[in-house]
């Protein structure tokens, strides 16, 4: 066999290093990472035992339970009193909401508290109402005063401050949560790049893009995907955080949640490691919701969502995952605030010097884009369930989503209609289980 060249070595080498560096440059610029080759799967007898624990009505002290068990506080006994629409596993109705809450930095006191306002408590002294939490941390009163020269003074107003701000949040539906999770970090990356890059050349060609790139929250562990607001990178995390924040059971990354009204519980992890285990399998095994057949209306709807920009957030497929409809950034969805005017949002006037409120990784007005597969099934509509209809939740899309918005008033009353026929053929998975708590599912027929 003939021997290479020193030279020829050289060239077989810098060829070589050539491929390497353009296969790099594939990954990292237009490859979503390691395909999705198998779908998310569990041991039968894991998924049936977390189907248990999903379905049970837990109690103070609960035989199940390594701690105190439910509570202190909480607002609902079982996962699923708030995620059974469209089946075992879907989204909540309004009276199920959550209500968070923040504590803005204030004179005398300059830390930032986060929380939840819990429906229920196990013991009456520790109920929890927004009146109580308003009680804790009082607006500061605003007041007028005059400063200046005699011959040149002015007023200055100082307006009343509220430290507090609440936001309900709704149940959200956790089918296909496991495929969700297989979205890789690079996949939701590339796809905000790639907007970037094609926002940045219309631009320049004087072709403005009037909807702008989300943000990409970042969170331990990576990019977040679950939560309103992306707070949790991998499923794992979000059900044992809602574990512990919304049935207050602890678990082994995940601390029960304490009453703000009293002092701390010590207790144990209610669940351990193999029941949040048994818990993730169910909920990552729960069926995807489907695409269903809704005749030429639905696809003339398809192909306007596209044109109008709907498809630039709710992106139909992403990582591997088809049908997903999001592209799990942050978005403002609400219009700014007129001079003068308070939105709920607002920092503390500036006269009272006390520090601004930290960054969290989300602007309070800030949400993740939805998935929309099973939007027909999950009604109402918005962080805060107050969109009734589909219709509604169209023209809820305000400060970065303002310019979709207007763009579906302006079609044909047929074309809009179109689209929320479209949006109607987004269903909950056919196969989703049914409820087997006779309570649930009266309410879920309502």
């Amino acid at each position: 066999m003939r021997r290479l060249s020193p030279s020829g070595q050289r060239k077989v080498f810098g060829l070589g290093m050539l491929l390497v560096a353009g296969l790099a440059g594939y990954w990292m610029f237009f490859s979503d990472g390691l395909p999705i080759i198998w779908g998310p799967s569990a041991r039968a007898s894991e998924i049936a035992a977390g189907r248990e624990l999903f379905e049970r009505e837990w109690s103070p002290n609960d035989p199940e339970a390594h701690g105190d068990g439910l509570g202190p506080v909480f607002n609902a006994r079982s996962c699923a009193a708030c995620h059974f629409q469209g089946g075992l596993g879907g989204g909540g109705a309004n009276e199920h909401n959550a209500v968070g809450f923040e504590v803005l930095p204030r004179p005398g006191d300059h830390s930032f508290l986060t929380g939840t306002v819990h429906n229920f408590s196990t013991s009456p002294a520790e109920k929890e109402t927004s009146a109580r939490l308003n009680k804790m941390y009082p607006m500061t009163p605003g007041r007028s005063f005059t400063t200046g020269s005699p011959g040149c003074q002015t007023t200055v107003t100082i307006p009343d401050f509220n430290p507090v701000r609440t936001q309900p949040v709704q149940a959200t539906a956790l089918f296909g949560a496991g495929w969700i999770d297989l979205i890789s970090d690079r996949a939701i990356l590339r796809n905000a790049r790639n907007r970037g890059i094609r926002t940045a050349a219309r631009e320049f060609a004087l072709h403005f893009d009037d909807i702008p790139v989300g943000k990409v929250r970042h969170v331990s562990g990576g990019v977040g995907k679950f939560g309103w607001r992306g707070q949790f990178h991998s499923l794992a995390e979000f059900v044992s955080a809602a574990c512990a924040n919304e049935l207050g059971l602890g678990t082994l990354t995940a601390q029960q949640a304490q009453p703000f009204t009293g002092p701390e519980r010590a207790s144990e992890p209610d669940l351990d490691r193999s029941q949040v285990r048994a818990l993730v399998s169910f909920v990552k095994t729960l069926p995807r919701p489907v695409e269903a057949d809704g005749g030429e209306p639905a696809a003339r709807g398809k192909h306007l969502f596209r044109e109008i920009g709907c498809a630039a957030c709710h992106v139909p497929d992403l990582g591997g995952v088809t049908g997903v409809y999001s592209d799990f950034l942050l978005y403002v969805m609400d219009d700014p605030t007129p001079p003068g005017g308070s939105d709920g949002y607002g920092p503390a006037p500036p006269q009272l010097n006390v520090p601004a409120r930290p960054d969290t990784g989300a602007e309070p007005a800030e949400w993740k884009t939805p998935p929309l597969w099973g939007v027909a099934d999950s009604a109402p509509y918005w962080h805060d369930g107050s969109a009734a209809t589909l219709k509604d939740a169209i023209l809820h899309h305000n400060g970065n989503g303002k310019a979709v918005t207007k763009r579906y008033q302006a079609l044909p009353t047929a074309d809009q209609a179109a689209v929320l026929a479209f949006l109607g053929t987004l269903k909950a998975p056919p196969d989703a289980l049914p409820l087997r708590n006779p309570a649930i599912t009266r309410l879920a027929r309502k």
